[in-house]
């Protein structure tokens, strides 16, 4: 075998293996996706069946502690207790620390969990599940902001709903200082769920 022939081969097994290194890996992502989604919802079913936070992994940070639904767009998403940014990656997250008299807020990325939002309409119904118990709300608002000049106030909507991205929908890079707000008003009583 002749020295050009065998470096040409080595090139093509090389680029070979490199290619299928980069087909494992870009599968990887949307497989870890997957199962990080089923063992939310094994820890959003734990705490409606036990009323007990369970860590949808060991090392996880953050727990299930509601559902949102958003009938017309036909979402159903686990909400995580904490919006830091691990807590995001995965699903929406509630904010801590609020007032329990003031609105509920909940965040998450634009471009995947609330890329709903942007064909959310005023008068649309979103259904927050807690336990055993779910509220209705009704969109009353979307307003877009500079997050560097204005702050999330949940007590402008007592006993409301507040869901927060980063906008606009299709920008090419995250983080910048636009939100984009949905605001909810209660609409119904706790509407109570049976387990059978």
């Amino acid at each position: 075998m002749n020295t050009r022939l065998f470096y040409a081969l080595y090139l093509i097994a090389a680029l070979a293996v490199i290619g299928l290194i980069m087909m494992l890996t870009s599968l990887w992502v949307p497989a870890k996706a997957a199962v990080a989604q089923l063992l939310l919802e094994d820890s959003w079913s734990h705490y409606q069946v036990t009323g007990e936070h369970k860590k949808p992994w060991p090392w996880a940070d953050h727990h299930a502690v509601a559902r949102l639904v958003a009938p017309r767009q036909n979402i159903s998403q686990v909400v995580l207790s904490g919006d830091t940014g691990r807590s995001l990656s995965f699903a929406p997250g509630l904010t801590e620390g609020v007032d329990s008299s003031a609105a509920k807020v909940i965040s998450a990325h634009r471009d995947t969990h609330f890329r709903f939002l942007e064909d959310v309409a005023i008068n649309d119904t979103l259904i927050l599940e807690q336990g055993k118990g779910a509220i209705q709300y009704t969109i009353l608002a979307t307003e877009i902001v500079d997050a560097t000049k204005v702050k999330v106030d949940p007590s402008v909507i007592p006993n409301g709903l507040i869901l927060v991205t980063c906008y606009p929908f299709d920008a090419p890079t995250a983080g910048g200082p636009l939100r984009y707000l949905v605001f909810a008003e209660k609409t119904t009583p706790t509407i109570q769920q049976y387990v059978m």
